[in-house]
């Protein structure tokens, strides 16, 4: 008897608990459908390690700007270089986490299996750092800011808190500091280069572009013309 009370007081806990961590996750994720997200954990994480590193400069850049406000070019060029089916998937590009899990299985990691939304939900709701844990939860804000959010919520949102540099979130941040204008005001080029930086933003400067990132600014530049204007209409 004894047994059966605490099987069945373990079970009412755990419902309890799963209940109220949707409630607040699903609350979390509806509040942030109007509101800003101020800071993410990724910055929290990089100030602070500007700040122990005496090599680095401690440096902070961030300017939110609505999806109105972004030149159309730069919203062509992430679509093109980092999740080409974003208007039509759910949240997950299966075929590319399919083509990424054959190639790893062979050594070579593929590029392009993360989609804009995974990203989105990765950066503004979960810690930095790698592990099965936090893939799973990365797939179920996936699920929640696709149910609850639009395709144009979710682009500006990941516009305005993605990594560009050291201590630069967001493509306001970025255009200023690297083009000196206004995300508004990007030119296809301009826009193919910041695109270019992605995801190893850290390493490459778009105001100095080597001679790869020249490379895949021209390659991106390609990808737009296939992919075309995108209308979130």
């Amino acid at each position: 008897m004894r047994k059966y009370l605490t099987y069945s007081f373990i079970k009412k806990s755990l419902l309890y608990f799963l209940a109220f961590f949707v409630s607040v996750t699903v609350l979390w994720v509806l509040i942030l459908s109007f509101i800003n997200p101020p800071i993410t954990f990724l910055m929290l994480k990089r100030s602070y390690q500007q700040l122990i590193d005496s090599k680095r400069e401690v440096y902070f850049s961030k300017e939110w700007v609505s999806i109105e406000n972004i030149s159309p070019n730069m919203v062509q060029a992430v679509v093109a270089s980092e999740d080409n089916k974003f208007l039509t998937h759910f949240g997950f590009d299966m075929e590319a986490i399919r083509k990424a899990n054959h190639n790893n299985k062979k050594g070579r990691k593929v590029r392009g299996a993360s989609t804009i939304s995974q990203q989105t939900a990765k950066n503004v709701f979960l810690w930095p750092t790698r592990s099965y844990v936090r893939k799973v939860f990365e797939m179920y804000f996936t699920v929640l800011i696709e149910v609850f959010w639009s395709k144009e919520r979710v682009m500006e949102v990941y516009l305005n808190i993605i990594e560009f540099g050291d201590g630069v979130y967001g493509v306001e941040a970025a255009s200023r500091k690297y083009f000196n204008k206004s995300a508004k005001k990007l030119t296809r080029g301009e826009a193919a280069l910041l695109a270019a930086i992605l995801p190893s933003p850290l390493k490459r400067n778009p105001a100095k572009p080597s001679s790869y990132l020249l490379r895949r600014q021209a390659h991106i530049l390609s990808l737009m013309e296939k992919i075309g204007p995108v209308d979130f209409k």
